[in-house]
C-alpha cells in the first residue's frame, strides 16, 4: 500500500459541511483525493458553522480537490446530478459516504410526523438512492467504497424503545447498507457501516444530547475521520459486510491510545460519554 492510498480517489459524500463529515472529507483531502459534497448548506445557518463553499475551501487547503453541490439527498434530480456532476468532474467514483443523518430523539408521542418522515427520507431513502445511483460508476473502480455512518443492529429494547423514529432511521441505513454489500460483492463492492463507542463532539451533541457537559466528555470528530480512512484503504472484496466500530478498526490498525482525541484534553477515559445503540 502506498503512503497516500486515497490520493486521487474520488469520494461522493452527502453532507459534510461541518463535523464528522467534514472532519472526514479532510483526512482523505490529505492523501489528494477529490471530495464532492451534495450539501444543502449554500449559505450561513445562523446557528451553525460552516456551508458546503467554506468546507470545500478547506478540502483544497488540506490537499484535496472539492465539487460543493449544493442540493438536497430527498431530491432524486439532485443526486442524480450530484453522481453525474461527480463523474464529469474527476472522471468516475471510488467511494460513497453516506454521512447526512437527521436526529430527533423524541418519544413516540411526541415526534411529529413531518420529522418522522424527514428521518426516513434524509436517512434510510437518502442512503439507499444515493449509493444506487453511484453503483453502476463505482464497478468501475478498482477499490470501491460505500460507507454509512449507522449503528449495528442492536434489538435491544433499551434502544428500541428509547427513541422509536430515530432508531427506526438509523438501524434503515444500517439494513441499506448490508443489503448493499449481500446483493453486489460480486462486483467486488464493499458496503459497511461505522459507528463510534462514545459521543463526539459535534453540533448535534451540543444541541440535542446533552449540552457542554456532555460535549466535554466527548471525542473529537477525527477519531471518526481515521477510523473512516483505515476501512476506506481496506481490500474492497474482502472487507464488506460489517458494522464496525470506530475504536475497534482504531484498535485494529494499531492505534490504541485514543486520548488524543478527547475534545477536553486529559478527560480520563472512564469519563467518556457512551453514545447510543452499543
Amino acid at each position: 500500500m502506498t503512503d497516500q492510498p486515497l490520493a486521487g480517489k474520488t469520494i461522493l459524500m452527502s453532507g459534510g459541511s461541518r463535523g464528522i463529515g467534514l472532519a472526514i472529507a479532510l483526512r482523505a483531502a490529505a492523501d489528494g483525493a477529490n471530495v464532492a459534497l451534495l450539501a444543502k448548506t449554500d449559505t450561513p445557518h445562523p446557528k451553525l458553522e460552516g456551508t458546503v463553499h467554506s468546507a470545500a475551501e478547506q478540502i483544497r487547503a488540506a490537499g484535496g480537490q472539492a465539487l460543493p453541490i449544493v442540493g438536497d439527498v430527498r431530491n432524486d434530480d439532485d443526486i442524480t446530478e450530484a453522481v453525474l456532476k461527480t463523474q464529469g468532474e474527476f472522471g468516475g467514483i471510488d467511494i460513497v459516504i453516506n454521512n447526512a443523518s437527521v436526529i430527533d430523539l423524541s418519544r413516540s408521542l411526541d415526534l411529529p410526523a413531518k420529522k418522522y418522515d424527514l428521518m426516513q427520507d434524509v436517512n434510510v431513502r437518502g442512503t439507499f438512492l444515493l449509493s444506487r445511483a453511484a453503483i453502476p460508476i463505482l464497478r468501475e473502480s478498482e477499490n470501491p467504497h460505500i460507507l454509512s455512518l449507522s449503528p449495528p443492529l442492536n434489538l435491544d429494547p433499551k434502544w428500541l424503545g428509547a427513541h422509536t423514529g430515530y432508531t427506526l432511521a438509523k438501524y434503515g441505513m444500517t439494513m441499506v447498507t448490508l443489503g448493499l454489500a449481500a446483493e453486489f460483492a460480486d462486483d467486488g463492492i464493499a458496503a459497511n457501516t461505522l459507528w463510534p463507542r462514545t459521543t463526539i463532539a459535534t453540533a448535534a451533541v451540543q444541541n440535542l444530547l446533552g449540552g457542554d457537559r456532555v460535549m466535554a466528555a466527548s471525542r473529537t470528530p477525527e477519531i471518526y475521520a481515521d477510523a473512516a480512512y483505515e476501512v476506506l484503504v481496506m481490500p474492497a472484496r474482502a472487507f464488506t459486510g460489517q458494522t464496525l466500530i470506530v475504536e475497534d478498526v482504531l484498535a485494529d490498525a494499531g492505534i490504541t491510545d485514543l486520548s488524543g482525541y478527547a475534545a477536553v484534553p486529559g478527560t480520563p477515559e472512564e469519563r467518556m460519554f457512551p453514545d447510543i445503540f452499543l
